[in-house]
């Protein structure tokens, strides 16, 4: 399986000649010379996790790919056919098998709406939380897509995360937020909280890929 970070929240994952995209949004350019996209997953509503233009992107160049996502994304982005899915469930998409876990944005303010939000596992190896502390209890995450910059997001609470997932490989997400600087102080916080479980941190830029 080889994991490519985009920018921003944006994720690709490819397995024996198959693509799933997740999260294109409206920090992340567009994603070309995919090979062979079977689905996209959208973990919720904010356009920085999706736009139309990504949407109708991928689906002219790939053909009517599915698109999963929480009952949010499908209010949202009304005229496209999404597959709604929740907490709990477990669906086939074109080859991979995707887990859905959590259900709630983080809080970014008491006066700002919480929306629906989902972290999906990918084949029981990758996980990415979306915008939220999700944790995929019961799981053995062997690499996590952290986030380490974000209107919501504390950077204690971001390790505390990856030191409750304790993942096998882990690299930072969600960045656009920050400066360099405030990116790289960020990717060593999580790196400690990596290497406290024995855990391997990876520094990966945008186009830059981690092979598990």
């Amino acid at each position: 399986m080889r994991v490519t970070k985009h920018l921003h929240a944006a994720l690709t994952v490819e397995n024996e000649g198959k693509t799933l995209v997740v999260d294109p949004g409206s920090f992340t350019t567009p994603l070309e010379g995919l090979r062979h996209v079977v689905a996209i997953v959208v973990t919720h509503e904010h356009p920085d996790h999706w736009t139309p233009e990504h949407l109708t992107r991928l689906r002219r160049d790939h053909g009517d790919v599915p698109i999963y996502a929480p009952a949010g994304v499908a209010a949202a982005a009304a005229g496209f056919d999404i597959t709604v899915v929740e907490a709990g469930d477990t669906v086939d998409a074109g080859g991979f098998t995707l887990r859905f876990f959590g259900g709630r944005h983080n809080e970014i303010h008491s006066s700002i709406p919480i929306v629906d939000n989902l972290g999906v596992l990918v084949d029981d190896r990758l996980y990415y939380p979306g915008d939220s502390y999700a944790v995929p209890k019961g799981v053995d995450v062997e690499l996590l897509a952290a986030p380490v910059g974000a209107p919501w997001l504390k950077i204690g609470d971001a390790m505390d995360f990856v030191l409750a997932v304790a993942p096998r490989h882990a690299f930072a997400t969600h960045d656009m937020t920050l400066s360099v600087a405030g990116r790289d102080m960020g990717r060593a916080r999580l790196r400690w909280a990596t290497e406290q479980h024995g855990g391997a941190f990876h520094d990966l830029d945008p186009d830059q890929s981690v092979e598990i």
